[in-house]
């Protein structure tokens, strides 16, 4: 394909134009918080049902687990993410729901090399350095203590 130039540049605009940053990060902001009052309010009520904190908490990030996994298997997470951008991201639902979606992708391929293979193929390099980035504080923790 030989293409001059000036068209490559054309091209290069046309698919690089910038997000509207006034009107997604609010977004963001916005979702975010939503799903953050979303666990306060989990909180609240667990610990009004009478569990501890420590439970209380255990029992809210299970709960948003499971309702950010379900939500994906109803293809609803998506929609929310399409509106929501960056704010769907929050740790615990946006990982959740990386960890689905390619679940729910890939199940046709079978057990081993579909699901098994592919289950953590967005999720896998945050584990990966996350788990890296952790042994390098703890080391640079333990020689400096």
């Amino acid at each position: 394909m030989d293409i001059s130039k000036q068209q490559y540049e054309k091209m290069y605009k046309q698919a690089s134009k910038g997000t509207k940053w006034y009107v997604t990060t609010p977004k963001a902001f916005f979702f975010g918080g939503l799903i953050c009052l979303l666990g306060q309010s989990l909180l609240d009520l667990y610990r009004s049902l009478g569990l501890e904190q420590k439970t209380a908490s255990l029992a809210v990030s299970v709960t948003l687990i499971f309702l950010s996994a379900f939500f994906t298997a109803l293809g609803w997470y998506e929609k929310l993410a399409k509106h929501a951008g960056a704010g769907t991201l929050v740790p615990i639902t946006g990982f959740a729901n990386s960890v689905a979606a390619p679940a729910l992708e890939f199940k046709t391929e079978g057990w081993i090399l579909g699901l098994g293979a592919k289950i953590f193929i967005i999720s896998g390099p945050v584990i990966l350095y996350g788990t890296l980035a952790s042994i390098a504080y703890g080391l640079i923790y333990y020689l400096l203590t």
